[in-house]
Protein backbone atom coordinates (compact mmCIF):
# COMPACT_ATOMS: atom_id res chain seq x y z
CA UNK A 1 0.00 0.00 0.00
CA UNK A 2 1.65 3.24 -1.12
CA UNK A 3 1.65 6.44 0.90
CA UNK A 4 0.37 9.59 -0.80
CA UNK A 5 3.94 10.95 -0.81
CA UNK A 6 5.06 7.92 -2.90
CA UNK A 7 2.52 8.31 -5.71
CA UNK A 8 3.91 8.53 -9.23
CA UNK A 9 2.28 9.55 -12.48
CA UNK A 10 0.66 6.57 -14.23
CA UNK A 11 0.25 4.51 -11.05
CA UNK A 12 -3.15 2.89 -10.47
CA UNK A 13 -4.75 2.86 -7.00
CA UNK A 14 -8.07 1.69 -5.56
CA UNK A 15 -10.23 4.44 -4.04
CA UNK A 16 -13.54 3.24 -2.58
CA UNK A 17 -13.66 0.19 -4.87
CA UNK A 18 -12.95 2.14 -8.08
CA UNK A 19 -9.65 2.08 -9.98
CA UNK A 20 -7.99 5.46 -10.54
CA UNK A 21 -4.83 6.32 -12.47
CA UNK A 22 -2.62 9.13 -11.16
CA UNK A 23 -2.41 11.91 -13.77
CA UNK A 24 -0.61 14.67 -11.86
CA UNK A 25 0.95 15.12 -8.41
CA UNK A 26 1.81 18.52 -6.91
CA UNK A 27 3.57 18.90 -3.56
CA UNK A 28 2.83 21.99 -1.49
CA UNK A 29 4.74 22.85 1.68
CA UNK A 30 2.83 25.22 3.98
CA UNK A 31 5.03 27.75 5.78
CA UNK A 32 3.40 27.38 9.21
CA UNK A 33 5.45 25.61 11.88
CA UNK A 34 4.78 21.91 12.10
CA UNK A 35 2.61 21.91 9.02
CA UNK A 36 2.62 18.79 6.86
CA UNK A 37 3.41 18.72 3.18
CA UNK A 38 0.20 18.47 1.17
CA UNK A 39 -0.07 16.53 -2.09
CA UNK A 40 -2.63 17.68 -4.63
CA UNK A 41 -3.34 14.61 -6.77
CA UNK A 42 -5.39 14.48 -9.97
CA UNK A 43 -6.82 11.09 -10.84
CA UNK A 44 -8.74 9.68 -13.82
CA UNK A 45 -10.92 6.63 -13.29
CA UNK A 46 -10.03 3.61 -15.40
CA UNK A 47 -11.97 2.60 -17.31
CA UNK A 48 -14.13 5.67 -17.87
CA UNK A 49 -11.86 8.69 -17.52
CA UNK A 50 -13.93 10.40 -14.82
CA UNK A 51 -11.78 13.01 -13.07
CA UNK A 52 -11.11 13.10 -9.32
CA UNK A 53 -8.97 15.64 -7.48
CA UNK A 54 -7.87 15.17 -3.87
CA UNK A 55 -5.53 16.94 -1.49
CA UNK A 56 -3.77 14.42 0.75
CA UNK A 57 -1.16 14.52 3.49
CA UNK A 58 1.94 12.41 2.91
CA UNK A 59 1.11 9.79 5.56
CA UNK A 60 -2.23 8.70 4.05
CA UNK A 61 -2.21 5.11 2.81
CA UNK A 62 -3.92 4.29 -0.49
CA UNK A 63 -4.96 0.80 -1.59
CA UNK A 64 -2.55 -0.50 -4.20
CA UNK A 65 -3.72 -2.54 -7.17
CA UNK A 66 -2.08 -5.75 -8.42
CA UNK A 67 -1.05 -4.31 -11.75
CA UNK A 68 0.71 -5.95 -14.68
CA UNK A 69 2.56 -4.00 -17.37
CA UNK A 70 2.75 -5.72 -20.76
CA UNK A 71 4.24 -4.51 -24.06
CA UNK A 72 1.45 -4.39 -26.66
CA UNK A 73 0.76 -3.38 -30.25
CA UNK A 74 -2.50 -2.02 -31.65
CA UNK A 75 -3.72 -4.64 -34.13
CA UNK A 76 -6.86 -2.96 -35.43
CA UNK A 77 -9.92 -0.86 -34.60
CA UNK A 78 -13.36 -2.26 -35.33
CA UNK A 79 -16.34 -0.05 -34.63
CA UNK A 80 -16.00 1.25 -31.09
CA UNK A 81 -13.50 -1.40 -29.98
CA UNK A 82 -9.72 -1.69 -30.24
CA UNK A 83 -7.75 -4.92 -30.22
CA UNK A 84 -4.24 -4.94 -28.75
CA UNK A 85 -1.81 -7.85 -29.01
CA UNK A 86 0.71 -8.78 -26.31
CA UNK A 87 4.21 -8.61 -27.84
CA UNK A 88 5.49 -11.60 -25.81
CA UNK A 89 2.78 -14.28 -25.75
CA UNK A 90 0.57 -12.91 -28.59
CA UNK A 91 -2.59 -12.89 -26.46
CA UNK A 92 -5.17 -10.28 -27.44
CA UNK A 93 -6.93 -7.68 -25.32
CA UNK A 94 -10.17 -6.02 -26.40
CA UNK A 95 -10.95 -2.55 -25.03
CA UNK A 96 -13.69 0.00 -25.68
CA UNK A 97 -12.32 3.00 -27.60
CA UNK A 98 -14.01 5.46 -25.22
CA UNK A 99 -11.91 4.05 -22.36
CA UNK A 100 -8.66 5.17 -24.01
CA UNK A 101 -9.92 7.92 -26.34
CA UNK A 102 -7.27 10.47 -25.20
CA UNK A 103 -4.44 8.04 -25.97
CA UNK A 104 -5.91 6.87 -29.30
CA UNK A 105 -4.95 10.18 -30.94
CA UNK A 106 -1.29 9.19 -30.48
CA UNK A 107 -1.60 5.51 -31.49
CA UNK A 108 -1.25 4.34 -35.08
CA UNK A 109 -1.88 0.76 -36.24
CA UNK A 110 1.06 -1.61 -35.56
CA UNK A 111 2.83 1.02 -33.40
CA UNK A 112 5.55 -0.34 -31.11
CA UNK A 113 6.48 0.92 -27.62
CA UNK A 114 3.02 0.84 -26.03
CA UNK A 115 2.49 -0.58 -22.54
CA UNK A 116 -0.84 -2.02 -21.39
CA UNK A 117 -1.84 -1.72 -17.75
CA UNK A 118 -3.72 -4.90 -16.79
CA UNK A 119 -5.64 -5.79 -13.65
CA UNK A 120 -6.92 -9.39 -13.42
CA UNK A 121 -6.26 -9.85 -17.15
CA UNK A 122 -8.41 -6.85 -18.11
CA UNK A 123 -6.83 -3.92 -19.98
CA UNK A 124 -7.54 -0.72 -18.05
CA UNK A 125 -5.22 1.83 -19.64
CA UNK A 126 -2.40 2.35 -22.13
CA UNK A 127 0.94 3.96 -21.25
CA UNK A 128 2.32 5.92 -24.18
CA UNK A 129 6.00 6.50 -24.97
CA UNK A 130 7.32 10.04 -24.36
CA UNK A 131 7.04 10.84 -28.08
CA UNK A 132 5.50 9.28 -31.18
CA UNK A 133 6.27 9.61 -34.89
CA UNK A 134 3.19 10.26 -37.06
CA UNK A 135 2.70 11.25 -40.69
CA UNK A 136 1.16 14.59 -41.69
CA UNK A 137 -1.89 13.96 -43.89
CA UNK A 138 -3.40 17.44 -44.19
CA UNK A 139 -1.75 20.84 -43.98
CA UNK A 140 -1.18 23.93 -46.10
CA UNK A 141 1.66 23.65 -48.64
CA UNK A 142 5.17 24.07 -47.27
CA UNK A 143 7.03 27.36 -47.74
CA UNK A 144 10.64 26.83 -48.87
CA UNK A 145 12.13 29.94 -47.26
CA UNK A 146 10.50 29.49 -43.86
CA UNK A 147 12.92 28.99 -40.97
CA UNK A 148 12.52 26.65 -38.01
CA UNK A 149 11.78 29.52 -35.60
CA UNK A 150 9.16 31.16 -37.83
CA UNK A 151 5.37 31.05 -37.62
CA UNK A 152 3.34 27.85 -37.34
CA UNK A 153 0.34 26.41 -39.14
CA UNK A 154 -2.18 23.68 -38.20
CA UNK A 155 -1.58 20.15 -39.45
CA UNK A 156 -3.61 16.94 -39.08
CA UNK A 157 -1.70 13.66 -38.66
CA UNK A 158 -2.76 10.14 -39.67
CA UNK A 159 -4.58 9.47 -36.35
CA UNK A 160 -6.73 12.63 -36.57
CA UNK A 161 -4.74 14.69 -34.05
CA UNK A 162 -4.24 18.37 -34.93
CA UNK A 163 -0.94 20.02 -34.01
CA UNK A 164 0.79 23.30 -34.79
CA UNK A 165 3.85 22.74 -37.02
CA UNK A 166 6.42 25.08 -38.62
CA UNK A 167 5.50 26.47 -42.04
CA UNK A 168 8.23 24.58 -43.90
CA UNK A 169 6.56 21.15 -43.33
CA UNK A 170 4.24 19.64 -45.93
CA UNK A 171 1.95 16.61 -46.44
CA UNK A 172 3.58 13.18 -46.23
CA UNK A 173 6.35 14.18 -43.81
CA UNK A 174 6.76 12.24 -40.55
CA UNK A 175 7.02 14.31 -37.36
CA UNK A 176 7.66 13.59 -33.67
CA UNK A 177 4.95 14.68 -31.24
CA UNK A 178 5.32 14.93 -27.46
CA UNK A 179 2.55 12.74 -25.94
CA UNK A 180 2.64 14.70 -22.69
CA UNK A 181 1.91 18.13 -24.18
CA UNK A 182 0.56 17.20 -27.64
CA UNK A 183 3.03 19.57 -29.33
CA UNK A 184 5.35 19.22 -32.32
CA UNK A 185 8.95 18.33 -31.38
CA UNK A 186 10.86 17.75 -34.62
CA UNK A 187 10.96 15.85 -37.87
CA UNK A 188 11.26 12.10 -37.34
Amino acid sequence: MPYARELKKGQIVDIEGQYYQVRQVEAKSPSARGAQTLYKVRFNSVPGGQKLEQTLTGDILLADVDLQRRAVTLLYREGNECTFMDSEDYSQYLVNASTIEDQLLYIADNMEGLTALLVDGQLLAIDLPASVALEIVDTAPGIKGASAAARTKPARVSTGLEVQVPEYLSNGEVIKINTETGKFMSRA
